[in-house]
């Protein structure tokens, strides 16, 4: 593997600082940084940023799809691999596949064909996959809503391979207490998601280790108003004021309100608030209307998210990370480091990747140059280069 001198760059540490810099990337890891190098291999290639800001890579913790290419049971391997391939122009470069499970006798079957599918190698790494459901107690646009049962999710997690490392849970659904005490107990970390909980419910979901809520807002329904005049509290109340905590967002500016994503800053500080796309078919893809393997067409536009194409409700986004970001540094009066840890350490740490989202000795050289309006120059997994925009055109 070949060793790296990044040169001339503005290296942000999430969360820290940016400050001018070198690095220098040996073995697929980050082997020194500072202001100055002294003393590289004589092979090493040097590659000149041009004053560009380094970044880690992006890291989406919530993604059912990419352009044509989507992550689902019924998916063809060859697309996992094609996937992986485009995400470095996003500024992708760490990805888990979102799976909605479906409520049919032959599903945990399918699964089975998942493992083989993650790349190794070649594009953006695939550390696990996310089940959204099925143990959820609101639908959204796809999602079955069964009861916590421990046999169904052993069987899921052994289709797996068990490699699942995500699974979107509800508070409120029956019997789901058990379901999140055994994903701990199995290092999977339950995305509390798709539910009208009570404070007690969301409480006890919380204290069994559920400490993440994932595409926050979106299918939290306010409980049912019982005083006249008297705002009900439930979910979204409850996981802002507990600090342990942390929530992610669409950035679209459809799904979310930018004042939502501000007031969840205030609640938590920046370190407790990440980045998702939760895209869809059609994200990254110019506007059109495009098939979905759950039946039904979505249509991307500029300025919305994707839509189901007859009954217009919303259906994933054409979010990609990179836009996402834009976002973030438009709608937040945050220091830009504090912003860049929202798609990079902020994620790594919720699903405990401890050599990725950070630039320091040791980590994982996934990195992502980027121009002065924002846009991947350069992608980098393990060390080795899976986008560069002069070469690719895009």
């Amino acid at each position: 593997m070949a060793t790296q001198l990044i040169t001339n760059v503005r290296i942000v540490e999430p969360g820290t600082r940016i400050c001018p810099g070198q690095l220098l990337i040996h073995g697929g890891r980050i082997a020194a940084v500072g202001p100055t190098i002294a003393e590289s291999p004589p092979d090493t290639t040097v590659v000149d940023g041009h004053g560009g800001l380094l970044t880690p890579g992006l890291i989406d913790v919530h993604t059912h799809g990419i352009r044509k290419f989507h992550y689902n049971y019924d998916t063809p391997p060859e697309d996992f691999a094609a996937a992986a391939r485009v995400l470095g122009q996003y500024g992708t470069t760490c990805v888990f596949p979102t799976l909605v499970p479906r409520d049919e006798p032959s599903f945990v079957a399918k699964l089975r064909r998942l493992p083989a599918a993650l790349p190794r190698g070649k594009g953006a790494c695939m550390p696990g996959i996310h089940l959204e459901g099925p143990f959820v107690a609101l639908s959204g646009a796809a999602c079955a809503t069964m009861p916590g049962d421990l046999q169904l999710l052993d069987d899921l997690l052994a289709a797996c391979e068990n490699r699942v490392a995500i699974m979107s849970i509800s508070p409120d659904q029956k019997n789901i207490l058990p379901v999140i005490e055994r994903l701990r107990e199995r290092g999977i970390v339950p995305f509390m998601t798709h539910t009208r909980a009570s404070v007690e419910q969301t409480q006890a979901a919380i204290e069994a280790g559920a400490v993440h809520a994932t595409h926050f807002y979106d299918v939290f329904p306010m409980p049912e108003e019982t005083e006249p005049g008297a705002r009900p509290v439930g979910a979204v109340e409850t996981i802002l004021a507990d600090r342990r905590v942390s929530v992610d967002f669409i950035c679209d500016g459809v799904h979310v309100h930018p004042m939502a994503i501000r007031a969840a800053v205030a609640a938590k500080g920046p370190q407790g608030v990440i980045l998702i796309t939760d895209s869809n078919i059609g994200a990254g893809l110019p506007p059109g209307e495009y098939d979905t393997p759950w039946g039904y067409k979505v249509r991307v536009r500029p300025g919305d998210a994707a839509r189901h194409v007859t009954k217009n409700f919303l259906a994933g986004s054409a979010l990609t990370m990179d836009v996402g970001m834009k976002n973030l540094f438009r709608w937040l009066d945050l220091p830009p480091e504090q912003v860049w840890a929202m798609g990079t350490l902020n994620p790594a740490r919720v699903l405990g990747l401890t050599n990725k989202g950070r630039i320091a000795v040791g980590a994982d050289a996934d990195l992502v140059l980027w121009s002065t309006d924002l846009k991947p120059v350069k992608t980098w997994v393990d060390g080795e280069c899976i986008y560069e925009r002069e070469k690719n055109g895009v």
